[in-house]
């Protein structure tokens, strides 16, 4: 799987990031209208939440992995690993919060965070195809296995 993005430029990753924040700007906006309207305000203003986490958790993702790298320490998979473990923890424990405290509201988050990492994983992949011109392959070849 690492193989597969170590072939990722950095031009890349940051034209992944930039589209996969607007399209969640658009996603949010349009969930809180379109749900406002039909009388769902709380699960459009979940899912903006669910948008918000998610989003903060990848740019905190981001910023973490320039500090490793950055940090000429060689063994950097292990706080790399807590960090992430740690920030997924906090923002389980708050979606299920609010799942608790209001069904539509938890909900809405829930589905936001899954429309994020949707949204993410699209542009990964379009990206990938646009670079080699045809899927790519767990070996980061581009070549499919028959």
């Amino acid at each position: 799987m690492m193989d597969l993005f170590s072939n990722f430029s950095l031009p890349q990753i940051s034209s992944v990031a930039r589209r996969t924040s607007l399209a969640a700007l658009g996603i949010g906006g349009i969930a809180v209208v379109a749900l406002g309207l039909t009388g769902h305000a709380l699960v459009g203003i979940g899912i903006c939440v669910g948008l918000a986490l998610a989003l903060g958790n990848f740019r905190l993702i981001s910023r973490a992995t320039v500090k490793a790298s950055t940090s000429g320490n060689p063994d950097t998979r292990r706080p790399l690993a807590l960090n992430t473990l740690g920030r997924m923890g906090v923002i389980t424990v708050i979606a299920f919060g609010l799942v608790f405290v209001s069904r539509p509201l938890g909900f809405g988050t829930l589905l936001g965070l899954a429309a994020f990492q949707f949204t993410l994983l699209t542009n990964v992949v379009v990206s990938m195809v646009r670079d080699t011109g045809q899927p790519v392959s767990p070996g980061g070849t581009g070549e499919l296995n028959p």
